[in-house]
């Protein structure tokens, strides 16, 4: 039951789905929904990939159509949020200010020119990705689609345990005060049952699994990495940027992948 509590809680702060219900914010359900992410990002997965093999196996829309309303849908299912992590994230690092001025840019609610363009930047890639992904569509492609929310939720989920807050207040330290030393080894085990599933799969489905599963990490160490050096930490919108930087370095790599490896 906590569990379930906790997936809910996951739903309400990630996600536009609305949520009719007083869900409890004691320190324990939200623990439970940190452990939740990586399965959130799975269900998000299983949306993406169902409603795209619906728009080109069941509707006779061009691959233009298809690949525009599946990006239009992740971004109305997400409500956007972490796309304003991205925004913000984007106008504190190219500020080229120190940390904690870094910090007070990425407070303010206003949007700045460098915020507008990274999105821009992002949203016109990841379009391009998803058209080109669609316009020759395979049967790994709905596959490896189920990955990318769930490894862009599990990077969130062990940035956020693994790298110090940078401030006291606010949702990245509100979430780390929940967890525990127990509350990351659940994600190694999301990967776990993956990975024995991609075996059931073939050979070649375990390949791609294992190169994507590569590039999150890779994206884990970088960012880990670099919100320390130019953040001081991370806050509720670096956590954000690094969903959405994680998702689309993996739409890009299923864009490469599709030109070099499953042709």
């Amino acid at each position: 039951m906590k569990t379930i509590q906790g997936f809910l809680i996951a739903v309400q702060f990630l996600t536009a789905i609305p949520i009719y219900k007083n869900l409890p914010m004691d320190r324990e359900y939200i623990e439970r929904s940190i452990r939740t992410f990586p399965l959130l990002g799975f269900v998000q997965g299983i949306l993406y990939s169902s409603f795209l093999f619906c728009l080109v196996e069941w509707i006779p829309f061009s691959p233009l159509a298809a690949a525009f309303l599946l990006w239009l849908f992740m971004i109305v299912l997400t409500g956007g949020i972490h796309l304003d992590g991205w925004m913000d994230g984007s106008d504190a690092y190219f500020s080229y200010q120190q940390k904690e001025k870094r910090l007070e840019v990425m407070k303010d609610p206003r949007i700045g020119a460098f915020g507008v363009l990274s999105v821009i930047v992002l949203l016109s890639s990841r379009f391009l990705f998803i058209y080109e992904i669609t316009a020759s569509i395979h049967f790994y492609s709905f596959i490896l689609i189920l990955l990318i929310p769930f490894l862009g939720k599990s990077v969130m989920g062990m940035v956020l345990l693994n790298v110090p807050a940078a401030k006291k207040d606010g949702l990245a330290a509100f979430f780390q005060d929940a967890s525990n030393d127990r509350t990351w080894k659940v994600f190694p085990l999301y990967l776990i049952v993956l990975i024995g599933i991609s075996l059931m799969l073939g050979k070649m489905t375990v390949l791609l699994f294992l190169i994507f599963i590569a590039v999150a990490i890779g994206c884990y160490y970088f960012i880990r990495r670099k919100t320390v050096k130019w953040f001081g930490g991370i806050t509720g919108d670096i956590l954000g940027a690094a969903a959405e930087g994680t998702e689309n370095i993996l739409w890009m790599t299923l864009w490469l992948l599709h030109y070099f490896v499953m042709v």
